[in-house]
């Protein structure tokens, strides 16, 4: 219910453009937002008949005051917002994870003997910058390699060219010896020229100037300086044969898309300059649960281009995004030139897009896996475990189970094994379930667990004798809630099994059930131990839908060739393997299904009468 102070400030919001910032009842600011009008859009968050998202009315809930700045434009709105979010990061705004203080290379071209040097703050001094990078490591490496090809000081110590000799990284190739007088300034600057152009992707450029350099020493018997030219050109060479991807697309362009995973998104951006890829850097924003892609993506782009040192003149988005045309001048004032915003529908770069979407699905994974691979995160979670589900240890061995059918045709179970918290594939099984005909998931979870549980006292089958299944888990869990729960703890107490620990992780808000607690258990979003839960969750439900697609696959390409005469085990077998669906067997022609072993003419007309 909106308290008396909010009324009251509703009443006074202007119809100017601004932003405006929501307070909770401490003061603090949880929401950060920008208007055209500033009294349509906030009043629209409390009006008796908003249908708003459930994070939304969460959000609304929680405000306790109001505040706002008026702007002479959207733009100038736009701008404000991003500083405000930057400065306060607001619980229920969208943003970029750990945003203070990204990396970037600086190049101070107003200095005699400019340097290439390593920063995390961009400054209004006429200096060159380029990033943001979010991995230090890369950004260090790029220097290494730029020092190497182009030779670069990397020293603060006052020029004077009256040195008597150089430093070591003259001698390894790495300096130019600008102390020493061996260099002049222009030169020199020339030298750094390049690094610019490098930096910027236009390598072709550095490339055609080094290769003219060659020729004109060469031409003038200078050869140590030809073969050093020479082994420059390899080395750039060499860095963009390494950046080469599959989609050909020309020009100068960022393309950038995401993925989500519960309350943050992965974001990837690629840079392509003069057609090539000359990098990429992945983002993380949190705050991102139940939030539109087209309100991800606008976030991102608002935050991340707000520090960028190069925007290029297209933008080629997964997802279009709010407030485009105001976007889109701001970055035009930023750019000091046209910038256009695209989410390409076809050819070359929607298949750059498709590139980036696959790489950040690559990189959200590896994500998870690092945050999961430090020793003290593995412990904390298990330890999280333990106390909120009240287990008498933390649970090193857990066992989750998951079904997976279509109406009950070809139904299946799975159990996979995390021990300490990692998954252990070898100790994963598979059933197909047997005594249940229609579809009921309670009844194929008692099986699968009555099944599981009755071979811990020995009573396991000679064709898979496996000592593994004599081993206890710390917690049994199912993918499911309070329904699942029980007929999992049912069919255990049924096999003696009922003193182990058992809970369920339902899907749909991610709420924990355990026997004899009427409430559902809610651990943080971010909690390490429900991110341990939700792992091994997902791993049970992919294992046990990688099975039932091997089933159902077999089954049906089975129902549909057995009858035909001729068509062997052997040969299904082999149709299957080139064709890969009765559908691309009944559409291949018939040269195709000649190069299948053992098809003959007169199998094949047989085959295609058959499939009709």
């Amino acid at each position: 219910m909106t308290g008396n102070l909010v009324n009251e400030q509703l009443k006074q919001l202007p119809a100017n453009p601004g932003v405006y910032l929501m307070k909770d009842a401490g003061g603090k600011i949880i929401y950060v937002g920008k208007a055209g009008n500033l009294s349509n859009r906030v009043r629209s968050y409390f009006h008796p008949s908003a249908k708003l998202e459930p994070k939304t009315q969460q959000q609304v809930a929680e405000v306790n005051e109001l505040e706002f700045f008026i702007t002479n434009s959207e733009y100038e709105a736009l701008i404000l917002e991003n500083n405000l979010i930057k400065r306060y990061r607001p619980f229920y705004n969208i943003r970029l994870k750990d945003d203070k203080g990204y990396p970037y290379i600086k190049i101070n071209l107003r200095e005699d003997w400019p340097t290439v040097t390593y920063t995390r703050e961009m400054r209004n001094d006429g200096a060159r910058y380029f990033g943001p990078f979010t991995n230090s490591w890369s950004v260090k490496q790029t220097l290494k390699v730029l020092e190497g090809i182009f030779r670069f000081r990397s020293c603060n110590k006052p020029i004077t060219g009256t040195e008597k000799r150089p430093c070591l990284k003259y001698h390894l190739g790495h300096c130019l010896a600008p102390c020493t007088g061996y260099i002049s300034k222009e030169e020199y600057k020339e030298a750094i020229k390049q690094v610019v152009l490098f930096l910027e992707g236009k390598r072709d450029k550095v490339i055609k100037e080094f290769e003219q350099q060659m020729k004109s020493a060469s031409e003038s018997m200078d050869f140590e300086k030809a073969a050093l030219l020479r082994d420059r050109i390899g080395a750039i060479r060499n860095v963009i044969e390494g950046q080469k991807i599959a989609a050909k697309v020309s020009g100068d362009e960022d393309a950038v898309a995401f993925v989500t995973d519960k309350d943050q998104a992965y974001v990837q951006v690629f840079f392509v300059r003069g057609g090539k890829l000359i990098g990429r850097e992945s983002f993380v924003l949190t705050g991102t649960n139940a939030e539109k892609p087209q309100e991800i993506m606008a976030s991102f782009v608002k935050q991340y281009y707000n520090s960028a040192a190069d925007i290029p003149p297209l933008l080629l988005l997964q997802y279009p995004i709010d407030d485009k045309d105001t976007i889109r001048d701001w970055l035009k004032q930023k750019r000091n030139g046209p910038v256009a915003i695209s989410v390409p529908r076809q050819g070359n770069k929607k298949e750059l897009v498709q590139i980036v979407i696959q790489n950040a699905e690559q990189g959200l994974k590896q994500m998870k896996v690092k945050q999961f691979a430090a020793p003290q995160v593995m412990e904390a979670a298990l330890k999280e475990i333990q106390e909120k589900l009240g287990l008498p240890r933390p649970p090193e061995r857990m066992e989750c189970y998951d079904i997976s059918n279509i109406q009950g045709k070809e139904a299946v179970g799975s159990m996979v094994v995390f021990e300490n918290g990692r998954a252990k594939p070898s100790h994963y099984r598979r059933f197909r379930i047997k005594t249940v005909p229609e579809a009921n998931d309670y009844a194929m979870l008692h099986e699968v667990l009555g099944r599981r549980f009755k071979r811990m006292a020995g009573n396991i089958p000679e064709s898979d004798n496996k000592e593994t299944w004599r081993i206890l888990p710390d917690l049994v869990l199912i993918d499911g809630g309070k329904g699942q729960l029980h007929a999992a703890q049912t069919a255990m107490q049924e096999v003696g099994a009922g003193g182990l620990p058992i809970a369920s992780l339902a899907k749909e808000n991610e709420e924990v059930f355990i026997p004899g607690r009427g409430t559902a258990i809610v651990l943080p979003r971010n909690s390490p131990g429900l991110q341990l839960l939700q792992r091994t969750r997902d791993e049970a439900h992919r294992f046990a839908v990688s099975y039932f697609t091997k089933v159902h696959k077999k089954k049906t390409f089975t129902s549909l060739l057995d009858n035909i005469p001729g068509i062997g085990p052997k040969r299904k077998h082999a149709l299957l393997k080139q064709f890969g669906t009765v559908k691309g067997i009944k559409e291949a022609s018939t040269e195709a299904l000649l190069t299948v072993p053992g098809m003959t003419p007169d199998l094949i007309e047989r085959l295609k009468e058959h499939l009709g």
